[in-house]
């Protein structure tokens, strides 16, 4: 019998279906709701600690710290850096020699190829926009009467001259010790004074010579590749150091929050007066967050959607923890571990690709840092009442594409590539102290648009590479057709041989040929005229 219940005396069925069906409606949205809190934890996490980082920043601000309370304070933030920059070396090595030695020659030679092609031209495309902005908004004008002192700013001396920052390149890209390339890099020293005329020469300052280390890794990938059967077994071990060093990545990445809440809130903390530097230079941030904004949420994704015709926002979604990684800790390496966890394990990116293209494009790939040194070079000269002409114009565009190929993939690693482009058109380098004052706010939007410009970059390969494998299957699938089709019809034309010589029904004729006629001769010789 049907159970009931009674409502104003009145008996009712119970509705037990449409309870359950509500009971079975809460529980699905408990679970979607506990699904998407477990795969979006850490990008929560890491906002978060963004957003608690500026508010407990602001509140220690007012409490007057000294400069070693200060340290303390900035204590957790330096060491999730540390971390960071611990796992650059293995990761950027292992990486690009099993990404190298994964892909055949002609292939890496095709890829290699497109990435190049698309650094320079989005690069070239982000210096276009810096300069363009910089003569619209015109942030030097009026500010000459700014002087240095008034922001209580130490000079920044900068004596190198363009020619030697292109040594530099070639320097830094074949090390002379390899060991010492993890440590350091070469920079070229004050020119001795008794030499006539000055005679640049390199040292070895400190700083990890990443570039260095990328070109050794390719090379010795496509060696370990040219091995055949010899180097499988040292591609394996660089294989799995590879994923070894993920594993690592991985466990790193739960101490992300926390480090980047203590990163931020130190450098609110360390803030000097921020009114004075936003009235001075405000016109300047403005031009170089406003060109970060166009290049990096206009160019970039309608270039993605250009080539792979898909939504470039819905990639950049599962890129998020890395974005807010690069906008605390301002270093595009220091963002390339959780850029290709993320790359890989959001995006679907072959590992192929991701672990041989983002060590190379957190090099040299610099949209964010050509921007805003662009901006920082037409700032200057209308700082100084210069009038730039069109050759100093192109200058600045290629100049500021070459050299950021070589800035460091470090906090404030742009600002010295500045004194090269001011070097090249001739203006004075002493005005530079003026970009290091605002260089923590602007370095961040920097380091968001490079690392960006790489993950697309990721993206962009991948859809090629898939799109030549699909190539390459359907085409082998033809033959494999083809070849079945040739084999089917040998078959039928000896089945039929087989038949004629067995069956006495049939008459064997042969074709003779006579010049004048064509006649068929059967086996008694009687002729049949064709």
């Amino acid at each position: 019998m049907e159970k009931t219940s009674e409502f104003n005396g009145h008996a009712l069925p119970k509705m037990s279906g449409s309870s359950t069906s509500v009971k079975s409606e809460k529980k699905g949205c408990k679970e979607r709701f506990r699904t998407f809190l477990r795969k979006n934890m850490l990008v929560i996490l890491t906002v978060s600690g963004v957003l608690v980082g500026v508010g407990l920043g602001m509140m220690v601000r007012s409490l007057d710290l000294t400069r070693a309370q200060m340290t303390y304070f900035a204590f957790p933030g330096e060491m999730l850096l540390r971390m960071l920059k611990m796992i650059i070396l293995p990761l950027v090595v292992c990486s690009l020699v099993s990404g190298a030695a994964s892909l055949d020659t002609r292939s890496l030679g095709k890829l290699g190829g497109i990435a190049v092609s698309y650094f320079l031209v989005t690069t070239l495309i982000a210096s276009a926009i810096g300069i363009a902005l910089a003569f619209i908004i015109k942030p030097g004008v009026g500010a000459g009467a700014l002087n240095t002192n008034d922001l209580d700013l130490e000079s920044v001396s900068a004596n190198k001259e363009t020619a030697d920052s292109f040594l530099d390149l070639a320097r830094n890209l074949f090390p002379s010790n390899l060991v010492a390339a993890a440590f350091r890099s070469v920079s070229r020293t004050p020119d001795k004074p008794h030499l006539q005329p000055p005679v640049p020469y390199g040292t070895e300052p400190d700083g990890m010579n990443i570039l260095g280390l990328v070109m050794f890794a390719m090379v010795f990938g496509v060696a370990l590749r040219k091995l055949g059967p010899e180097g499988e077994e040292l591609i394996r071990f660089f294989n799995a150091f590879n994923e070894a060093t993920m594993v690592l990545v991985s466990w790193i990445m739960w101490y992300v929050p926390i480090g980047i809440m203590f990163l931020v809130g130190s450098k609110i903390v360390e803030m000097e007066d921020v009114v004075l530097l936003v009235t001075s230079l405000g016109k300047y941030i403005l031009a170089s967050i406003l060109g970060h904004i166009i290049h990096g949420g206009i160019v970039l994704p309608l270039i993605y959607f250009a080539i792979t015709r898909e939504n470039p926002y819905t990639f950049l979604s599962g890129l998020i923890t890395p974005f807010t990684t690069a906008f605390a800790t301002c270093s595009s390496s220091a963002t390339l571990p959780s850029m290709i966890k993320c790359v890989e394990e959001n995006n679907g990116v072959d590992k192929r690709i991701s672990r041989f293209i983002l060590p190379i494009g957190a090099t040299v790939n610099m949209d964010g840092a050509a921007i805003f040194q662009c901006i920082a070079a037409v700032f200057i000269a209308q700082l100084n009442n210069a009038e730039l002409n069109g050759g100093q114009i192109f200058t600045i565009l290629v100049t500021a594409t070459a050299s950021s190929v070589g800035a460091a993939g470090i906090p404030a690693g742009g600002i010295i590539t500045i004194a090269i482009i001011l070097e090249a058109i001739g203006l004075p380098t002493n005005d530079l102290s003026l970009m290091l004052a605002v260089d923590w706010i602007v370095d961040r939007t920097t380091t968001v648009v490079n690392v960006e410009g790489d993950a697309l970059g990721a993206g962009i390969l991948h859809h090629i590479n898939e799109k030549e494998q699909k190539k390459k299957q359907a085409h082998r699938q033809e033959d494999d057709r083809e070849q079945e089709l040739t084999e089917v019809k040998v078959e039928a034309v000896a089945n039929i041989t087989a038949l004629e010589e067995t069956s006495p029904l049939v008459t064997h004729q042969n074709m003779v040929s006579d010049g004048s006629r064509d006649t068929l001769v059967d086996k008694e010789g009687v002729e049949s005229v064709l």
